[in-house]
């Protein structure tokens, strides 16, 4: 971790794993299990539970004018979802798009994301990939808020994502965005750690549930 906190006010490349892309910008900031990059106006928050490889930008920008960041001596990755709650937020996950909404609520290893598209996203902590907070005016799709209200959920919240799914047993629900057909159905069992989903066919399709990214109810 010192040897990183090194490169700081340089400009690196990362890749992210699911992200097929690499990701460059100033790295600015380190905590226990997060890091920060600065790209273009906007600050990439990123878990370095799926760091797979950083290195020193091959072009390094000219020097950087009219931007200061204040390190923080306690940066962690809960924090930075406690404080994105109510904020208008981008989160890539998984797939090849990110989903835009807002953090409502926090448990112990998942958080619920409001999203107009989506509606409540249940996000387990170990999947999210970066986060990007947007400005306090910023809306999602520049809609009116009054459009899109942000509510915390209806639903019971458990206090883990395994007790969460229990909870959904007997409910139809899309995993992982719905990146594949195959993880949109009936939740019949979540036995951890196998969960058994009923998919259009009403065949039986096991998944283990350290690969439940997100749950939502369409």
């Amino acid at each position: 971790m010192k040897t990183m906190r090194s490169y700081i006010n340089q400009y690196v490349e990362l890749s992210v794993s699911g992200k097929k892309d690499s990701i460059r910008g100033l790295f600015i900031d380190i905590g226990s299990d997060i890091m920060v990059l600065h790209d273009e106006g906007q600050f990439l928050y990123l878990p370095l539970l799926h760091l797979q490889q950083m290195s020193l930008s091959v072009k390094q920008e000219a020097e950087f004018s009219g931007f200061s960041w204040e390190p923080s001596q306690d940066l962690s990755y809960r924090k930075v979802l406690m404080n994105a709650k109510g904020m208008f937020t981008e989160l890539y996950i998984t797939g090849n798009q990110s989903i835009h909404g807002y953090v409502t609520s926090i448990m112990n290893d998942f958080f619920v994301f409001q999203s107009p598209v989506f509606h409540s996203v249940l996000i387990a902590m170990r999947h999210l990939k970066y986060l990007i907070p947007y400005g306090p005016n910023a809306t999602p799709y520049a809609m009116n808020p009054s459009s899109f209200p942000v509510s915390i959920p209806t639903m019971a919240l458990a206090r883990t994502i395994d007790q969460q799914l229990k909870k959904l047993e007997g409910e139809f629900v899309v995993l992982n965005l719905g990146e594949h057909p195959g993880k949109i159905g009936l939740l019949k069992a979540a036995d951890t750690p196998i969960i058994e989903l009923i998919t259009s066919g009403g065949a039986s399709m096991f998944m283990h549930i350290d690969h439940v990214k997100t749950v939502h109810r369409p």
